[in-house]
């Protein structure tokens, strides 16, 4: 059995690949199937980042894969001082030069901002920082009156972008790319590996699966989806996915219980609070990672009835919606 690492802030990993017969957990045992790989792994954006490449002698490739999401975490976290995103949200209204990688992201998820009418926001910063969630921070819900002051600021159309430089005319707003991040770099590392004629790799981003190609025998990779009712480790379900990605979003993830009531970490831009929606999983299986990481947490928002209607719209997108009363819903399979 092959296991990866845990933080300690992700209460559960969403994804479990089953390899060969085997499934991938959290933990520290290792069992790898026969066929020869090679391997990179680090810890950036609060998880861990593996990629496996199913191929001889491709370790530089694999670690030019882990060189590009430290390269990532220094562009777009809003925690790092000096960070593209972090020049964003100190720069108190004044235009920000930014990377063309920063451009690349913040237009697509102004897009999907625009397209949802701000049910995912990209300055949802100043209300998911209030929440803290993920931190080392005591968990607490905030004070109503900050709840209200931050979702003041969390509005799209303050986002203007001229070329290179990008402007947030509300000073007070705050970016924050998580419902979109890890799917861009997952894109990115893909497109990375398929320039070096890769054609079999596995890139996990805590949570995110990104497939290239198929296994080494042909057959498509078996991913298996967290049970969200159950303990780390327990599949609910698998996928036989080839050349895509998968990506889960769901209310086990980050979360703390305060009198009998669960506050998770996907939080509406309607009241400022964790969505209720009647879902406790999405999973989305879409050619691009980008696009199943801001579908899987739109769809969440939504619930399962708009978002079917949604992804109808959307045949080369799958989903698989769980309720929080144990429902299973597939959609476009």
């Amino acid at each position: 059995m092959f296991f990866l690492f845990h933080h300690r802030f992700i209460r559960s990993l969403t994804l479990i690949l089953f390899i060969s017969g085997t499934f991938l957990l959290s933990g520290c045992s290792l069992s790898y199937p026969a066929q020869s790989f090679s391997e990179a792994s680090g810890f950036y954006f609060d998880t861990v980042i593996s990629v496996r490449i199913y191929e001889k002698e491709a370790q530089a490739a694999a670690d030019q894969c882990i060189e590009l999401a430290a390269h990532y975490e220094q562009l777009l976290s809003p925690y790092i001082e000096g960070s593209d995103i972090w020049k964003l949200n100190h720069s108190n209204g004044t235009p920000t030069s930014v990377a063309e990688d920063t451009l690349e992201i913040l237009t697509a998820a102004l897009s999907y901002a625009r397209s949802s009418e701000g049910a995912v926001d990209p300055t949802i910063g100043a209300l998911s920082f209030l929440w803290n969630f993920g931190s080392a921070s005591p968990e607490k819900i905030p004070d109503e009156g900050d709840i209200t002051q931050a979702l003041s600021h969390v509005d799209y159309s303050c986002v203007e972008i001229n070329q290179n430089r990008v402007t947030l005319t509300d000073p007070e707003a705050q970016i924050d790319l998580g419902f979109i991040a890890k799917g861009f770099i997952g894109d990115k590392i893909k497109e990375y590996l398929l320039s070096q004629e890769i054609s079999s790799a596995l890139i996990y981003l805590g949570g995110n699966v990104v497939t290239v190609g198929n296994r080494p025998d042909s057959s498509p990779f078996r991913i298996g989806i967290q049970d969200p009712s159950a303990g780390q480790g327990n599949p609910l379900l698998t996928l036989d996915i080839s050349d895509k990605s998968v990506v889960s979003s769901g209310d086990y993830e980050r979360f703390f219980e305060q009198n009998g009531k669960k506050y998770h970490h996907i939080l509406s831009t309607a009241t400022g609070y964790p969505v209720r929606s009647g879902l406790s999983q999405v999973t989305i299986v879409s050619p691009a990672s980008l696009d199943g990481d801001a579908l899987s947490t739109l769809c969440f928002i939504l619930g399962y009835e708009k978002a079917a209607s949604l992804l109808k719209e959307h045949p080369d997108i799958q989903a698989v919606f769980v309720t929080e009363g144990g429902d299973i819903f597939y959609v476009n399979f």
